[in-house]
């Protein structure tokens, strides 16, 4: 396949604008929500920008996507979480156990996705996160609120993007 022939030099301005504009996106969500949340656990709102301003215009950058692939990968991390603090109140407390329950998070969000036709990749990500990283139920709305927030924008300018790829 010739991928020179995807990259087109009379678009340069666009793939410019929409790139430019992901950058800034995920910019403001940082500086608003690195203030109270760890940077890890947010980490994933860089590849989702990537996905609403690369290909605005596939199925997994709209809304039941970006925001319900969230929903769903922050309900697996903290199930998964919570039953992994359940197994070290027990006295188990290995980290291949907390290894285990972060594959099934990212499992359980994988398959839920599926099933809900939300899938999200880098919602399962966050899934892992959450049961690797410490975290706080502000953590949890700050990231509700920073993937709302990109996609709100990205459906304010769609009608200025197209896809890059």
């Amino acid at each position: 396949m010739d991928y020179n022939r995807h990259f087109r030099v009379e678009n340069l301005k666009r793939y410019g604008l929409q790139c430019g504009l992901a950058g800034l996106v995920v910019l403001v969500l940082l500086l608003v929500l690195d203030a109270v949340t760890q940077t890890v656990l947010i980490a994933s709102l860089g590849a989702s920008a990537f996905i609403a301003f690369a290909v605005p215009l596939s199925l997994h950058s709209s809304p039941r996507h970006l925001i319900g692939g969230y929903v769903v990968g922050m309900a697996s991390g903290v199930l998964m979480a919570f039953l992994y603090s359940l197994a070290v109140a027990k006295g188990i407390n290995d980290h291949a156990i907390m290894i285990v329950f972060g594959a099934l998070a990212i499992s359980l969000a994988m398959f839920t996705m599926v099933v809900t036709r939300s899938e999200h990749p880098p919602a399962a990500a966050l899934a892992l996160g959450l049961v690797l990283n410490e975290w706080d139920v502000i953590t949890l709305v700050v990231v509700l609120i920073g993937v709302v927030g990109l996609s709100v924008i990205k459906r304010i300018v769609l009608p200025m993007l197209l896809d890059l790829v």
